[in-house]
């Protein structure tokens, strides 16, 4: 087990597509590392501490910008398939033989991707705060909480990732906290990256009457994690998703808006934990 952490993994480069790909990776190596795709606007630098080192204490932790996000080169694609290849060219890149892959919000869309597209490479997803292909997106508030202006702006997170209530309040200023010592953080995303991903949704959601089919393609061994309300992406999108994938089971925590594992980082640490053990040989 190497000894860096999330806030001292040295930022590395790796080239793939034509694109170098920021990237950081640490905790214990020797099994199958997990692969974290962030959410719509986030860096590397948007992960959870709490989480991230969590889950380094069993397994290898890969965090990375994909195509055009932050410290990566080139533009961001307007669509989630290309995201999906683009984070397959990065994991091949690397030399890795198989992969468990986790993605929150538009990354658990871009996880699904992967898996479509990677096959036999990932062994295992996590889903957070996510949904499928065209998502009644009617409900949501994003568009509303995104509009709005914050102070301090590191405020939308709260509005975003936590529940209105004084405990996930309190729950969403430590993870705050915890997300910002990093020094050598990061640049935030540009205005290209905001645009595709935002096209990137349309898309996605867009609706079709077999906008459901694709999911019976993901034969992955499937962990689902959502709040009891989610603002951004209802949370009846994941009951829709473990209803439809092959082999998913959902955990759904109390109080808890979009960002339900920054919430309750040690609570879903033992739960990914017992579920990427489940079926290996030395668990």
């Amino acid at each position: 087990m190497n000894m860096f952490t999330h806030h001292t993994a040295p930022t590395q480069y790796v080239e793939a597509n034509g694109i170098r790909f920021a990237y950081r990776r640490f905790g214990k190596a020797g099994g199958v590392p997990i692969i974290f795709n962030q959410h719509y606007t986030g860096t590397m630098d948007y992960w959870d501490p709490a989480v991230t080192d969590g889950l380094a204490q069993t397994r290898e932790v890969i965090l990375f910008n994909n195509a055009g996000v932050s410290s990566s080169s080139g533009e961001t694609p307007a669509s989630f398939s290309e995201m999906g290849a683009n984070a397959l060219a990065f994991i091949r890149a690397l030399g890795l033989q198989q992969v468990d892959v986790l993605g929150i919000s538009i990354g658990g869309f871009v996880a699904q991707e992967i898996a479509l597209q990677g096959g036999e490479l990932v062994r295992k997803i996590i889903l957070v705060g996510t949904g499928h292909r065209g998502n009644d997106m009617s409900t949501s508030r994003s568009a509303e909480i995104f509009a709005g202006s914050y102070d301090p702006p590191e405020h939308l997170w709260l509005a975003v990732h936590f529940a209105p209530s004084a405990a996930s309040q309190k729950a969403g200023l430590a993870f705050l906290e915890r997300k910002w010592r990093r020094q050598d953080r990061d640049p935030e995303v540009s205005p290209q990256t905001v645009a595709a991903q935002g096209e990137a949704i349309g898309k996605w959601i867009a609706p079709g009457e077999q906008a459901l089919a694709y999911l019976k393609s993901i034969k992955q061994p499937t962990l689902i994690v959502q709040g009891s309300n989610d603002v951004i992406i209802p949370t009846a999108h994941s009951f829709t998703l473990q209803q439809h994938l092959p082999n998913a089971q959902l955990v759904i925590y109390p109080d808890a808006n979009h960002g339900s594992i920054f919430q309750y980082p040690e609570r879903f640490v033992a739960h990914a934990q017992q579920f990427l053990d489940e079926g290996l040989a030395s668990a």
